[in-house]
């Protein structure tokens, strides 16, 4: 059975050499402008370059987003932008809009590019349509169960790609394609600024009673009413590998270095135990499932995937996340004395139990000897975000792993 790629999304170079590392095949980003994060840290031409020279060295492909619905002003910027990454070299461009997708023809002859969700990729007609203008490779929406991508695969050429969400965020509108925001807040998720109104709080107003809100229920179970679970497909590798999808998507393009290390991690070890064999897979269930929590959730759903969601893919109570794990920071170099560099992200105390994560699925509990400061001041606690530390635990991690600690442990200890 062919072996699908695993796409993991970063925000930033710190994170897509968290990617690399966590065991992505590829990695994607979006640059200062054209993709659909506005919000995300993004990547400086600079950072791009050095990422994409990082990860390259790894065997690891870049693809760059620049998937944004284009308006006439946006024309001639990414025609530039085209340009300044053809000196570059990321492997993909992922694309939204016709005229956009023109541009990248004339300007990156020579890179693949990919159609994104945001295209609204319904069928079979669809992918031969993008195929025939050059494209390699499509990204299903979010609304098609695998029969249907079955079916797709049945229908097109072998050289086209099929790439679809396992895991991460659902949007509430067609693939995306949501207005909500835009008339809220101006800010134009279709452009790359979305402020997430499907996770607000919603009542009624009646015209006659301003200032009285009434609740909204829904079979009585709260107000949230556009608010959908997280998609998590980690329990169905054999059906997602049997439905001829090549290129396995994680969304969270927002999300920490935590996040992406542990979702990549987990799916790394879930596809190719499966590959090995489906009894090696079965029996590791419990632990991707037990794994897979361990950074910000909203509660899970297989989304379309088996047809049309029922009730229980929505949350009606609240729009927070879930987080069963605190992210502490990634190790950086060793000093040679048994002390490393680590830029701190979360609070933790000298005394304190932690974990260092490892890329290979292993963790390692350890306790925190020593923190200092850059002054080489000795400190009980490091509770300020950011923060360039000197630290000892009981065993020395290596460059590049993630150290967390349990949040239910904190609450029992404290």
């Amino acid at each position: 059975m062919k072996r699908p790629e695993l796409l993991v999304p970063a925000s930033s170079l710190e994170v897509l050499k968290t990617a690399v590392n966590y065991g992505a095949d590829a990695v994607y980003i979006g640059g200062e402008a054209f993709g659909l994060r506005a919000k995300a840290k993004n990547f400086s031409m600079e950072d791009m370059s050095r990422g994409i020279g990082l990860a390259h060295d790894r065997g690891v492909k870049v693809y760059v987003t620049a998937n944004i619905l284009a308006h006439n002003r946006d024309l001639e910027g990414v025609r530039e932008y085209f340009r300044e990454l053809r000196e570059i070299g990321p492997d993909a461009l992922i694309i939204s809009d016709p005229g956009v997708f023109q541009i990248a023809r004339e300007t990156v002859p020579q890179m693949e590019i990919h159609i994104s969700t945001q295209a609204n990729n319904t069928n079979y007609g669809t992918y031969l349509f993008w195929h025939s203008l050059g494209a390699r490779r499509v990204v299903s929406a979010r609304e098609l169960t695998l029969e249907e991508i079955r079916e797709i695969r049945a229908h097109i050429p072998d050289d086209l790609e099929i790439e679809t969400f396992v895991h991460g965020a659902m949007c509430i509108s067609y693939s995306g394609r949501c207005l909500l925001s835009s008339y809220f807040t101006g800010r134009d998720a279709n452009q790359g600024a979305c402020t997430h109104p499907c996770r607000w709080k919603y009542a009624v107003m009646e015209e006659s009673r301003p200032g009285e809100y009434l609740p909204v229920y829904e079979n009585d179970r709260g107000t949230f009413i556009f608010n959908s679970k997280d998609l998590c497909m980690i329990g169905h590798i054999p059906d997602l590998m049997s439905a001829g999808i090549d290129s396995f998507k994680i969304e969270g393009r927002m999300k920490t270095a935590l996040y992406v290390a542990t979702v990549a991690r987990t799916y790394r070890r879930a596809i190719d135990d499966y590959l090995e064999s489906e009894e090696c897979y079965r029996a590791h269930m419990d632990w991707y499932r037990q794994e897979i929590v361990k950074c910000t959730t909203r509660q899970f759903t297989t989304g379309f995937f088996y047809g049309r969601p029922d009730d229980s893919a929505q949350i009606y109570d609240n729009s927070t996340y879930m987080q069963d794990s605190v992210y502490l920071g990634t190790a950086g170099q060793s000093y040679g004395d048994g002390t490393f560099f680590l830029e701190q992200k979360n609070k933790f105390s000298v005394g304190e139990q932690i974990e260092i994560m490892k890329p290979n699925g292993s963790d390692i509990s350890v306790r925190v000897e020593e923190i200092l400061n850059e002054a080489g001041e000795h400190q009980e606690s490091a509770p300020h975000a950011r923060q360039k530390l000197r630290v000892r635990l009981s065993a020395l991690p290596k460059e590049g792993d993630i150290l967390r600690v349990s949040a239910s442990q904190r609450e029992e200890i404290g």
